[in-house]
């Protein structure tokens, strides 16, 4: 007995030893596991074998400190400058093998800035996301599903909005099979959406080495995950310890599938949004039976998916499907339009006794593959023999997402490098002939270095205007076919080893030629006339540029001496300002106009407006302000109406002039025939005509375009400070503009934010404005996020003041964050609507006003949103899913934060309306 006791016990220690050196050693030949800033190799708690990133020659590596993060590949990042380049990593991989590519982002303040980065990543040509940080502590990830083309791939950073590119991991998986082969592989890759372990025990994701491919399973317990809500009554979670027969090796591991979640009550019903879609994509579901059904039982359902009643698959029965209890079967579509919020249900079918079951979902979207420059080849060669140098390491594709940083690209379809510049790069050896190829090529710049040999004959490049050769040693003749370059107009030559005859052909060639230093060349009967028409060709085109540069001067002076205006009552202007004075007008003109200030139109916290005509029929606003406050003096006035008179823009009501008499500060606008935003939504206007859904997408998206006019066309920017619907007018063709701009601020003077006291309107104000005094353009965004809010609802900011008030953004917050969109839809407007345009500009209202500044999009994003929508609108939602929804955060819903103005709780509902996927 002892004896059989001892081997039992050996035979468990020795089952524990081979297990443990699975896990430490059995992993798959091929995984790459790049620490970003790390220093050291090291292996994980997992089983992974981690090494630095120290092969790459740019960037810094730098320390981190994250709350509740203690894996050792996230202590450290390697950052970028936020510069025109982009900075790559090569990885080695084997062609026509399938890889799983993971790109990780933790910030953790590593530049102590506080500036959450955003910036682009690209997968050689193309455009993988964008990436953006909304949170020091959350770990951003983005993975790619790609058959490999040739021997490398690189993985690119660029394009930073703001902060710094960073990286924390990226890591590399080999795929042994074909789970993952799709009609598409060559023009697709798979950018992966969703991955759903349904039944999940806890919020804990199931990887390596349950999963031996290193796939991340996201616990359906965890939302940030992927938004899962609507869960219908009945959901029950069930589990089993038996095995599952998972067949190919790749399919869900065997963990995944041992839990479920039952619809009890006959239904499964989920909602969540999908990264990166709307588009076109890959999508299976996962089943196996883990229950054990009586002999009378079964388990038939059918699965529906969005939008489409009459489109579902044929009945599962997962038993017979997978021919089997504990055996996995496998539904899906290989190409599937998809929405940004999905929702899809499992219901039961009238002759089956259980209700539906599903273990897991997998979700990727088709991105298309970028065509990358037509000169890759080329030049792809021509640094193969430079790899030692810096300039020859910058990898990915030479034009694409940027160029690299010694080329210039035309901005075709399938770029041409249309410049090289390297000069001083310590070239050595002939001239390369691959840049002969370069048809698109118009300027080569290779001086300052030691190159040898002849000059190549360059007629490939027809293009080509302007070649630098000085200061090298190149030997030969000056090659006769540089005449033959049709719009060559520079040549320098001078100090290089060239001997003969300098080329008639060139001589009498109209161009800017230097040849000199080059002692054995001559011009072939007269070495002295071949220098003087050198030199005479030279003295023309100093002289052009001189008479050029003397003429440039004497229209700058005759500018200032004639400006472009002549108002009749100039006002005076401080030495900085600008000399574009707007209209002066007098207090009798206005008076005039406005038949002594009688017909009243408006007002604020700023003054009143009034409705005026000039004797030439103009119809005009004139504001009479009245805060005292606003202005100290004339020189203030002076400089906010300097300002005024340079901004431009179709979106932002004209201004025309103003009049400062009498102790009356005035100024005068062009009027607005259609009044104001608000009265159309929820005043007089509403009942009379309302908007209908693609006016007002119209309207948000002319608003939008004038404030990111005054965000990013002005210098200094222009903060609004009070956007709200009184202050977008519309013309007589129901045209938006915003108004009563960059009255409500005071200077910025180059800093990134204002420090004053808080203004603005109850409802639209800025929360962290609110309680630092600290003004920025994303206070602007927080108001234009409230104005979306209204224009889906068509409800006021505040409203039923009182024991029942309601501050919509925690009111459309409670209802959006529950998949409930149909309980703030403004019931005016009936079903003449597209759900998906309607998800999308509330969404991005949630992401508008976010509690933090930081985490808020910029105007141009909105605007991006907006446009998709008025294309889903339009019926071109084709054309909007195969835009870039890159801009959409991962994390799309967060905890909001607003002043706390007594929302109420409403019911919530499900919505079980859902649109047909189109055919690709």
């Amino acid at each position: 007995m002892r004896t059989n006791c001892f081997l039992l016990l050996l035979l468990f220690f020795f089952l524990f030893v081979l297990s443990f050196l699975d896990i430490t050693t059995a992993q798959i030949p091929g995984f790459i596991s790049l620490d970003c800033g790390g220093q050291n190799n090291f292996t994980d708690k997992i089983g992974l074998e981690w090494t630095p990133d120290n092969q790459i020659i740019y960037g810094i590596a730098s320390n981190i400190s994250v709350t509740n993060e203690t894996r050792q590949q996230y202590q450290t990042v390697r950052y970028f400058p936020a510069d025109s380049r982009k900075y790559c990593y090569t990885l080695n991989v084997k062609s026509r093998t399938r890889y799983l590519l993971r790109a990780t982002f933790l910030y953790g303040n590593f530049d102590n800035n506080n500036v959450y980065p955003k910036f682009d990543i690209s997968m050689g040509a193309t455009h993988w996301a964008t990436i953006v940080i909304s949170d020091a502590n959350t770990i951003e990830s983005q993975e790619l599903i790609f058959l490999a083309s040739g021997s490398t791939v690189s993985v690119c950073l660029s394009n930073a909005t703001t902060g710094q590119p960073f990286i924390s991991t990226l890591e590399l998986r080999p795929f042994n099979g074909s789970i993952y082969l799709t009609p598409f592989e060559n023009q697709f890759f798979l950018s992966v959406s969703a991955r759903i372990n349904f039944g999940a025990e806890n919020e804990d994701s199931i990887r390596y080495p349950d999963d031996p491919f290193d796939r991340i399973w996201e616990s359906d317990l965890v939302k940030k995950a992927n938004y899962l809500v609507d869960i219908a009554p009945g959901t029950d979670r069930v589990s089993t310890k038996l095995p599952i027969d998972i067949g190919k090796d790749e399919q869900p591991p065997q963990k995944v599938m041992q839990t479920a979640v039952v619809g009890r009550n006959g239904n499964l019903t989920y909602r969540m949004n999908l990264d990166g879609f709307p588009g076109y994509g890959w999508a299976y579901t996962y089943f196996a039976e883990i229950e054990d059904l009586d002999p009378d039982e079964t388990r038939k359902f059918r699965l529906v998916l969005p939008g489409n009643p009459e489109l579902s698959k044929a009945v599962v029965n997962i038993q017979e499907n997978a021919q089997g209890t504990h055996r996995l079967y496998e539904p899906g579509f290989e190409n599937i339009s998809l929405p940004f919020v999905l929702s899809f249900k499992f219901g039961k079918t009238a002759d089956s006794t259980q209700g539906p079951l599903v273990n897991a979902i997998e979700i990727n979207k088709y991105l298309k593959i970028g065509d990358g420059s037509s000169d890759g080849a080329v030049a792809a060669s021509l640094v193969s023999g430079y790899m030692s140098l810096d300039w020859a390491q910058e990898g990915g594709d030479p034009c694409l997402p940027v160029a690299w940083s010694w080329l210039e690209c035309n901005s075709d379809r399938e770029p041409k490098i249309t410049s090289v510049k390297l000069s001083g790069k310590n070239l050595t050896g002939s001239i390369p002939s691959d840049l002969t190829k370069l048809t698109g090529l118009e300027q080569l710049w290779l001086d300052g270095n030691a190159l040898t040999g002849p000059i190549p004959d360059f007629t490939g490049c027809p293009n080509l205007k302007i070649i630098h050769l000085e200061n090298n040693q190149l030997t030969g003749d000056l090659p006769s076919s540089l005449a033959d370059l049709p719009n060559l107009s520079q040549l320098y030559l001078q100090n290089n080893l060239l001997t003969g005859d300098v080329p008639s052909s060139l001589i009498n060639k109209n161009l800017v030629l230097n040849c000199t230093g080059n002692v054995n060349l001559r011009k072939g009967g007269s070495g002295g006339g071949h220098n003087r028409n050198i030199i005479i060709g030279l003295a023309i085109g100093a002289a052009a540029l001189f008479l050029g540069f003397i003429a440039s001067c004497v229209l700058l002076r005759q500018r200032k001496k004639f400006p472009k205006t002549d108002p009749k009552h100039a006002m005076p202007m401080t030495n900085n300002a600008s000399t574009e004075a707007a209209q002066s007008f007098s207090l009798s003109e206005l008076r005039n106009a406005t038949e002594n200030f009688e017909k009243k139109v408006g007002s604020g916290g700023f003054g009143t407006v009034y409705y005026g005509k000039l004797n030439d029929g103009k119809e005009i606003a004139v504001k009479l302000l009245e805060n005292t406050n606003v202005y100290q003096g004339k020189k203030e006035f002076a400089n906010e109406v300097t300002l005024l008179s340079r901004i431009h823009h179709r979106n932002l009501v004209q201004f025309l002039g103003f009049c400062q008499e009498e102790g009356k500060d005035i100024l005068v606008y062009e009027f607005m025939h259609n009044g104001t935003l608000k009265e159309h939504l929820y005043g007089p206007l509403a009942r009379e005509r309302g908007i209908k859904w693609i006016k007002r997408l119209e309207i948000a998206e002319e608003a939008a375009k004038g404030i990111e006019y005054l965000h990013t066309g002005c210098v200094p920017s222009i903060i609004h400070r009070d956007l709200k619907t009184s202050n977008i007018l519309l013309d007589k063709n129901m045209r938006a503009k915003v108004s009563d701009f960059g009255l409500s601020k005071l200077a910025v003077d180059g800093t990134s934010h204002v420090s004053s006291i808080v203004r603005g309107t109850l409802g639209y104000l800025d929360p962290e404005y609110y309680i630092s005094n600290r003004l920025t353009n994303k206070s602007d965004i927080y108001g234009f996020g409230v104005i979306l809010l209204e224009l889906i609802s068509g409800q006021e900011a505040i409203s039923n003041f009182g024991i029942n008030c309601r501050n919509i953004v925690q009111w459309a917050k409670m209802h959006i964050e529950n998949g409930d969109i149909q309980g703030i839809i403004d019931p005016a407007l009936g079903n003449e609507y597209d759900i998906q345009s309607m998800w999308k500009i509330a969404e991005k209202a949630l992401m508008c006003v976010q509690p933090h500044a930081n985490m808020r999009p910029s105007m141009s994003e909105v605007i991006k949103e907006i446009q998709d929508a008025i294309l889903i609108e339009r019926g071109g939602d084709a054309a909007a899913r195969e835009r870039s929804s890159d801009e959409m955060s991962r994390q799309t819903v967060l905890n909001m934060g607003s002043l706390d103005l007594c929302a109420n709780d409403q019911d919530l509902s499900i919505d079980e309306s859902f649109s047909r996927p189109g055919p690709r």
